[in-house]
Parts: C-alpha cells; sequence; structure tokens
C-alpha cells in the first residue's frame, strides 16, 4: 500500500501542474485577445460618442432640461471612452470588460433616447448605431444583450423624466445627426477593414506553416506529396523533362543514437541548406520523412539532375561539426526522370525510391539514376 501511494501522489501533483500551466496559458491568451479587442474599440468609441453628442444636444436643448443632465452628457460624450479603455485594459479580462462596456453603451444610448422624449431622428440614429456597433462587435449575442440594455436605459429616463414622445424634428438636428450617419459608420467600416487584413494575413502565414516542415524550413511530407502530382500532371500534358531526386542521409539513425538527436538535427538542417544553395529557385525540395529528402526538378533531364545531386553530395561529404570533428556524413540518391509510360505519380515516385535503395544496396554514398527508361524500351 505504501508503494502505491507514493505513485500516486506525485501523479496527481503532475497532474495539478500541468493544469495550472494550462489554466495559466489560456488566461495569457485570453488577456492577450482581450487587449487588442479594446484598442479596436477605442477610436470608434471616441468618434461614436463624440458624435452622439452632438446630436443629443441638439435635440436635448429646447426641453429644458436640469443642469446635471448636460454634465452628464459632456461626461458620456468625451470621458467615458477613456474612462472605458482605461477599465478594459487594466481588467484581469479585457475582452470580457469591453463586452461589459459596450452594454453601457447602448444603456447610455437608451437613456438618452428616454430623455430626448424620443425624438425620431436622434432617437432611431443613437440606437442603430450602437446596435451596429455590437453586431459588429459581438454578432447576435452582444446585439440581444444591447437591447435589453437600451431598454433599460429607456426605462430609466422615464422613470426619472416621464415617458413622453415629441414627434417633431427641426432641421438643426437633421443637421446634427449627419455626421453620426457618415462618420461614425465610415470609422466603423475601417476597424473592419483593418480586421479583416489581419486575419488575411494571418491565413496566409498559417496555411505556410503549415505547408513548411518546422525543423528544416523545406516543404513537409504532404504539401510535396501535393506539388508532385501537379507536377506529374503537367509533364504528361506538355511533354515537358523534370526528375524526382529521393535523398537519404547514410546510417542516420546512428548519428543519432551515437551522439544525441541535437547533433542529428544539425545534420538535418545542413542538408536542407545545402539544398538551398544548390537548388534552382523553382526546385521543390521536401522533408519526405525521418532522414529522406524529396526533391523535384521541373525541366531538368535526367544527367544534367545527376550532376546537380553529384556536385550536392561531395559537398555535403565535406560537412564536419565543430563540437564533434570525427563526425563524417554522406548521402546515398536515387533518381527519376519523368516517363510518359507513368500512368501516375506513384510509379515516377517508387522509381526514384527503387533507384534509392539501389544506392544503398551498392555501397552508399552514390547517386544512382533509375534504369526505369530502360526497362520500358528493352
Amino acid at each position: 500500500m505504501g508503494v502505491i501511494r507514493s505513485t500516486v501522489k506525485p501523479a496527481n501533483a503532475c497532474r495539478r501542474i500541468c493544469t495550472k500551466e494550462l489554466t495559466l496559458e489560456f488566461m495569457e491568451n485570453r488577456q492577450g485577445k482581450g487587449l487588442s479587442f479594446a484598442r479596436r474599440i477605442y477610436k470608434p468609441r471616441i468618434i461614436g460618442t463624440a458624435m452622439c453628442c452632438i446630436s443629443v444636444i441638439a435635440a436635448l436643448y429646447p426641453l429644458a432640461k436640469p443642469g446635471w443632465i448636460w454634465a452628464l452628457l459632456l461626461v458620456n460624450g468625451f470621458v467615458w471612452p477613456h474612462l472605458a479603455y482605461q477599465w478594459a485594459t487594466r481588467s484581469k479580462f479585457p475582452y470580457d470588460a469591453e463586452q461589459r462596456n459596450l452594454v453601457y453603451d447602448a444603456l447610455f444610448s437608451g437613456f438618452w433616447a428616454a430623455t430626448l422624449q424620443f425624438t425620431p431622428l436622434t432617437t432611431v440614429t443613437l440606437l442603430s448605431m450602437v446596435a451596429m456597433n455590437n453586431v459588429a462587435a459581438g454578432g447576435k449575442r452582444l446585439l440581444i444583450r444591447g437591447a435589453c440594455a437600451q431598454v433599460l436605459g429607456a426605462g430609466i429616463g422615464a422613470l426619472l423624466f416621464g415617458l413622453q414622445f415629441n414627434p417633431s424634428v427641426s432641421l438643426v438636428q437633421v443637421y446634427a445627426c449627419l455626421p453620426m450617419l457618415t462618420l461614425y459608420p465610415m470609422a466603423i467600416g475601417m476597424v473592419c477593414y483593418q480586421l479583416a487584413i489581419k486575419l488575411s494575413e494571418h491565413k496566409r502565414a498559417l496555411s505556410a506553416l503549415s505547408r513548411i516542415d518546422s525543423l528544416t524550413g523545406l516543404l513537409n511530407h504532404g504539401s510535396w506529396k501535393d506539388l508532385l502530382h501537379l507536377k506529374f500532371h503537367k509533364c504528361q500534358q506538355q511533354q515537358s523533362h523534370a526528375t524526382i531526386a529521393l535523398i537519404d542521409i547514410d546510417h542516420f539513425k546512428q548519428i543519432n543514437d551515437t551522439h544525441g538527436h541535437i547533433v542529428g538535427d544539425a545534420v538535418l538542417r545542413q542538408l536542407s541548406l545545402e539544398l538551398r544553395r544548390n537548388l534552382r529557385e523553382n526546385d521543390l525540395a521536401g522533408r519526405y520523412g525521418g532522414d529522406e529528402f524529396c526533391v523535384i526538378l521541373p525541366r531538368m533531364p535526367l544527367e544534367q539532375a545527376a550532376q546537380v545531386m553529384e556536385r550536392m553530395r561531395e559537398t555535403f561529404s565535406n560537412y564536419r561539426n565543430p563540437q564533434i570533428p570525427e563526425l563524417r556524413v554522406s548521402l546515398s540518391i536515387g533518381l527519376a526522370g519523368f516517363q510518359p509510360s507513368f500512368t501516375n505519380a506513384a510509379m515516377w515516385l517508387d522509381a526514384a525510391d527503387r533507384a534509392l535503395y539501389a544506392a544503398k544496396d551498392t555501397g552508399r554514398n552514390r547517386v544512382n539514376v533509375s534504369d526505369e527508361k530502360v526497362a520500358h524500351s528493352a
């Protein structure tokens, strides 16, 4: 029983530590996203509350309201945006705080609508602009929360000043609402456009990362295979030359077992560097898996490809690790040119694979060219 307890307690402790680390990571990510959200809302809120203040002043002036209402209006129009921003950025969860600020915006809009006796143009301008902001920031859920806050704000205004309806709209009110109806939607549109640009950039970056092997910076297995199929069909349609190469680091497992995976990773990165140095810009190099690499050489005959690979094999064999000078590396390479007799890309790849294994079976550290052409012509 004593042994069981000593096994369970460390396991529980490890589980608690992992849970705590995951929770902290989640909180940090949530905080970072919330800060960027608060920054996006800040400038549009400054513009929006100032424009709303102008609209409300035009409708409020004829109603002879008490002085504290004017003071509240100025605070709401010119002080509140900065208070809301500070509140959100200093909050433990800025995103949640900014969502609450948007609900308060809706509450204020409902209050001013009732205080203005629901003057049609100003009321519609206030409520619709705030609703548009809520939809852009939080979708349907925030729209519903905002609508409830607008009803609550209108109820507070009705309790303080009575429920009244003033259908008259003056020319001054029309002109006062024009900035809100024109400039604020432009500000919201600009924010949405900038967000769309950022999302597009992130999408392209993620797409590129999903196609790249993280260790070598070359194409990963799936991406290279997709391009192989495309190149195969292009060769079929255009009757053009192309060669593929499969490259294997000789005795790589022994390098890992003897010197460790850090040294093995350095060897892999060195090979990727040599591929970039020796290949053309339109050649497609990838990491096929483990210590095996793959290259598509478009519009390159088999003989020329063999010369390129031989030159790279010789260069790579001169690699020396500063910490392990006795380390020696070499490559076995199999080449296969495109043949019209191939019915699919798998046959082309299989020909290169057989050439690679022939290079390994005949002593390694060499370039071997597929005899597929000879076999089919015989």
